[in-house]
């Protein structure tokens, strides 16, 4: 890098920063002032961001790519569990899907495959619900 892009090579601009995480400007400076990118080192133009904040760019681009919005990713920054991503639906694909109906009104379309769910853990989902919903109508 030459003298007037960085100062270090652990060491960047806002623009050579932008390059190499292939990111505009505006999206950069928007991630740090909403909170899922630290803020550089310095203020105005002799700012300096480093490599952590590249990873931080490149997460976060990686993560919006592939459909996770802001506010989730802001959670994972701050240590929960990546989401496991759901399988796309292909053309002519089958799914089975379980509607249990709670009551006149109330029914929950359960897809056990997508939420990991094994037959048992539907059946004890199923007795839990319904029994919430009886302590409710007790209470009444």
């Amino acid at each position: 890098m030459n003298k007037t892009t960085s100062t270090s090579p652990e060491e960047f601009t806002l623009a050579d920063l932008c390059v190499l995480a292939d990111l505009p400007v505006r999206t950069v400076r928007y991630y740090v002032q909403i909170g899922l990118v630290d803020k550089p080192y310095g203020e105005t133009r002799a700012a300096r961001y480093r490599t952590h904040h590249l990873e931080q760019l490149l997460l976060v681009k990686k993560w919006t790519a592939a459909g996770v919005s802001l506010d989730r990713i802001r959670e994972l920054l701050h240590g929960e569990d990546p989401p496991v991503p759901a399988k796309p639906h292909a053309a002519g694909s089958i799914e089975v899907r379980s509607h249990l109906t709670v009551a006149n009104g109330i029914e929950i379309v359960i897809e056990p495959g997508r939420a990991g769910l094994t037959p048992e853990q539907v059946r004890e989902f199923v007795r839990s619900v319904m029994q919430a919903y009886a302590d409710l109508v007790k209470k009444n």
